[in-house]
């Protein structure tokens, strides 16, 4: 597992994501609402299905954060981080962060890839479960919930801010390294006070099922043609995930880039919420080369909804493609 040493990227990284969408939500967005009935084949706003090979996935919609360009990236002028807003004609003082999910239905299982934030969030958040059920899915039938890091945006949805349980027979896989980070009683204790509403929101989530939690390393197959794959830097155990079918293939990133407009472009920025900034850049880029000669299919977890499509060597960047939308699966 990567040291993470600095004091400041802890702080910065782990409260970054968890203060916007826990510690400083002024609403909460109800999560158990009705069941939606079921949607046809085609899309719909909040979730979006296409093929990877004989695997069916499906993008579910979570919401967004606005997040202050201002200290958004730590080793760039802020006239540069409001220049490529400007560009990707996004607002110049504070950018929407979306966040968007996936599902995968491979070898008679449903798997999901995170869980959103659930309803601990801002009041432009909490609209995945509703997007969920919307698709026409059941939180019950959930088989397996596999999780690419700790991050409040992505564990939330796993249980109410009442202690409800949203997937009541679903299996967890974590990252190891994630694991023995972020439920270190000795890591909590030494982090700044900034970082503890991350590690203890953590706690929240999985403490009341730990014995349950399968840890898992890098390489491991998480389900069936779904293989993780280490991508540290964003935290100490940030995985991302390979999802492939005969010869499709579809790279879910996580949040190995946060919003393709500032880091897709601009690798080489490191975003506040990155906990080990260099190690962030080289794996953002190597994997962004990596994308880009073998034209893989990416999805992002924080690209504009359906989040996802392809990457193209731009210079010392890249550029996002987003790939054809298409009303049929």
């Amino acid at each position: 597992m990567p040291t993470i040493n600095r004091r400041h990227a802890l702080a910065a990284g782990a409260a970054a994501i968890a203060a916007p969408a826990i510690a400083t939500a002024t609403a909460v967005q109800a999560q158990t609402a009705a069941p939606a009935p079921a949607a046809g084949p085609g899309q719909a706003p909040g979730f979006y299905r296409y093929k990877v090979g004989d695997i069916t996935v499906t993008a579910i919609h979570d919401g967004f954060f606005n997040r202050p360009l201002e200290g958004f990236i730590r080793n760039a002028e802020l006239p540069a981080v409001q220049a490529a807003a400007s560009a990707a004609f996004l607002p110049t003082t504070a950018v929407p962060i979306p966040i968007t999910t996936l599902v995968v239905e491979t070898g008679g299982k449903l798997v999901l890839l995170d869980t959103g934030i659930g309803n601990v969030g801002a009041p432009t958040t909490g609209n995945w479960l509703a997007n969920f059920r919307a698709a026409g899915f059941d939180p019950a039938r959930v088989d397996s919930i596999v999780i690419s890091h700790f991050h409040g945006d992505h564990i939330s949805g796993i249980r109410l801010r009442d202690g409800t349980a949203v997937f009541p027979n679903a299996e967890i896989q974590v990252p190891a390294p994630e694991w023995a980070f972020w439920m270190s009683d000795e890591r909590m204790a030494q982090a700044p006070e900034a970082a503890r509403g991350a590690f203890q929101n953590c706690r929240r989530v999985f403490s009341p099922l730990a014995a349950q939690v399968k840890r898992f390393e890098p390489g491991a197959e998480v389900g069936s043609g779904i293989t993780s794959v280490a991508a540290y830097g964003h935290s100490p155990g940030h995985t991302a995930f390979v999802v492939s079918s005969g010869n499709a293939k579809l790279l879910y990133m996580a949040d190995t880039s946060n919003h393709p407009a500032f880091f897709v472009r601009n690798p080489d920025w490191s975003a506040v919420f990155d906990m080990d900034a260099d190690m962030a850049r080289a794996t953002r880029r190597r994997m962004l080369d990596m994308a880009a000669s073998e034209k893989t299919r990416l999805h992002f977890y924080h690209a504009p909804f359906p989040s996802n499509g392809y990457v193209a060597k731009d210079g010392n960047g890249f550029q996002f493609v987003p790939a054809q939308w298409s009303p049929a699966v």
